[in-house]
């Protein structure tokens, strides 16, 4: 994990270079890039953290720790930004999310892999799991869509409501998938738990009360840098050329997912994939029935309505997404060319994104 650690200490040095860009006015696009730059270190220690809190609980309070808050970079940065009102780009970052841990981080762990191992395995049975609780979200993001596009008029309280209502059976959806991966079914998933117990070094309990501070610490920094990040993002893309749309899908998915990448590419070359899958298939799954539908929910208490209606185009993309991932994963094997479709099919998505206006 050397690569991880250079990062979480060297860009430490990001975090005040940061409050020195917002407060001295050095321009919204140096703000935006050393934000976003900040926030990648401190996501490395979150992860980390949460990681290390879960190893000292056991395995179930652990699981549950990391099934949790193992996308908490990506909602802390959408609820600042849902508070600030960018509902579309908060939308779009779900989106983007799932595009690419599906396909880029996938993609990455299983290319880089595949050219130095030749071929790789991993457990499909994971694999099997995640792919049916994916397709229960995907009709739920998919609906709303389609009822706006095959309905002559559909009021906004309307589609408010299916929100909502798709918004807590996800969340049930998501508390069973807890249970089975907790409780009834926990032995197919013991072996990450140990190999992320392995990858990380670990030959006695960590220290609970350090990472539990250090938890802390990370949460309140990923706070603050994502209140700067947020607040320099619109003039920054806007600067660039950029529209609402690629920004949430493409950009604001690299900054908050940056310490999943990085450990899912990093075990992948160390020839652990079923590590590397779980973690880019379970971070997917995640978004799909927490994130999104926890979002659907502050937005109603905080007074900036968000829906499930994604644009068509995101909703078809996204569908793109599940079902490459679908098809290469479930046999459990992986090759250098199966990463590079991925990350063929990640260009070519993003590429339509830069174009869509």
């Amino acid at each position: 994990m050397g690569l991880k650690r250079f990062v979480s200490f060297s860009f430490l040095v990001f975090i005040p270079l940061s409050v020195a860009a917002e407060k001295l006015e050095w321009g919204a696009l140096t703000v935006f890039i050393v934000a976003a730059l900040a926030i990648v270190p401190l996501a490395i220690w979150l992860s980390t953290a949460t990681e290390e809190v879960a190893l000292a609980t056991g395995p179930t309070i652990g699981g549950l720790l990391n099934a949790l808050f193992g996308n908490a970079t990506e909602l802390i940065i959408a609820i600042v930004a849902l508070r600030a009102g960018l509902v579309d780009i908060v939308k779009a970052s779900i989106t983007g999310t799932l595009i690419a841990n599906l396909l880029l981080v996938m993609g990455l762990s299983m290319f880089l892999g595949g050219i130095r191992y030749k071929e790789q395995s991993f457990a499909p049975v994971v694999a099997r799991v995640n792919a049916s609780s994916m397709t229960v979200a995907i009709a739920a993001i998919l609906l709303p869509a389609m009822v706006i596009y095959t309905s002559t008029s559909v009021p906004e309280t309307a589609i408010s409501t299916m929100s909502v209502v798709a918004a807590g059976v996800l969340i049930a959806v998501y508390g069973m998938t807890l249970l089975f991966s907790l409780k009834t079914h926990s032995y197919l998933y013991e072996v990450s738990q140990v190999e992320l117990a392995d990858e990380e070094g670990h030959h006695e309990k960590p220290n609970l009360t350090l990472w539990m501070t250090v938890l802390i610490i990370a949460t309140l920094g990923v706070a603050f840098e994502s209140e700067i990040f947020v607040g320099a993002v619109e003039a920054a893309t806007e600067g660039l050329g950029l529209t609402p749309l690629f920004t949430g899908v493409i950009l604001l998915p690299l900054v908050g997912g940056a310490a999943e990448y990085v450990t899912a590419v990093g075990v992948a070359l160390k020839n652990n994939m079923d590590l590397s899958v779980s973690i880019a298939l379970g971070s997917s799954l995640l978004v799909a029935l927490l994130v999104a539908p926890v979002l659907v929910v502050i937005g109603q208490v905080i007074g900036q309505p968000m829906d499930l209606n994604f644009s068509l185009f995101e909703v078809v993309t996204v569908i793109i997404s599940v079902v490459i991932a679908n098809v290469i994963s479930l046999d459990g094997r992986s090759n250098w060319l199966e990463g590079a479709l991925l990350l063929a099919t990640y260009s070519i998505l993003g590429t339509a994104f830069f174009f869509h206006t």
